[in-house]
């Protein structure tokens, strides 16, 4: 177990390979009830779920840990922070917010509400709730997707000299890309009461 655990990709790999045995066992326990659209939507909502996690992980990770830390890391070590985690954290981070916004759409498209969810049910006059509660949620991931790749991910290259950039361009793009990341964090709340909301308050 020592040697699964010493090596990242191997954790992930098991962990899959568990996972895959919780669809097994669920299939081994319906029998003749199993419904394979049922299991397809399970599949792919799990997929949106992983994503969010690491998306929404790293966004809090950035504004609960690191953005308030910085302050108090001694100069000489700062680059460390600049050169190698923060890099690599905003990898996952913008990609993890891709993915969460492909399988969301896939999923709503998969489960025939893509036309009332994404007029936040205004097509029904607003009467289907979950369509409302489901939309709101959509649209506020889709804002904070785009925060990531066209606000955030764009002043972050900039700030950490990851582009050629004019020295006094830095401190504000850090800046911009600070607020938005918190504006992404504000939102992050009413996001995930809306799309937990709408699986478990509506059926």
């Amino acid at each position: 177990m020592a040697g699964i655990l010493s090596n990242l990709r191997s954790t992930v790999i098991f962990s899959v390979i568990l996972a895959i045995l919780m669809y097994v066992l669920y299939y081994l326990m319906v029998g003749d009830e199993y419904n394979a659209s049922q299991m397809t939507i399970a599949i792919m909502r799990f997929a949106h779920v992983v994503a969010g996690v690491m998306w929404i992980g790293l966004l809090w990770y950035f504004n609960f840990v690191q953005i308030p830390n910085m302050p108090n890391i001694p100069d000489e070590q700062k680059p460390a922070i600049g050169k190698v985690i923060a890099p690599a954290a905003l990898f996952w981070f913008r990609w993890a917010a891709l993915a969460t916004v492909i399988t969301g759409l896939a999923l709503i498209g998969h489960t025939g509400s893509f036309v009332g969810t994404m007029t936040i049910g205004a097509m029904d006059g607003f009467a289907n709730a979950k369509d409302v509660f489901l939309g709101l949620g959509m649209w506020l991931g889709l804002i904070m997707a785009f925060n990531v790749w066209f606000i955030i991910w764009p002043n972050q290259k900039i700030a950490l000299g990851l582009i050629d950039a004019p020295t006094e361009a830095k401190a504000p793009a850090g800046r911009k890309a600070m607020l938005f990341s918190r504006t992404n964090t504000l939102l992050s709340l009413p996001m995930l009461v809306a799309m937990a909301g709408s699986q478990t308050l509506f059926g």
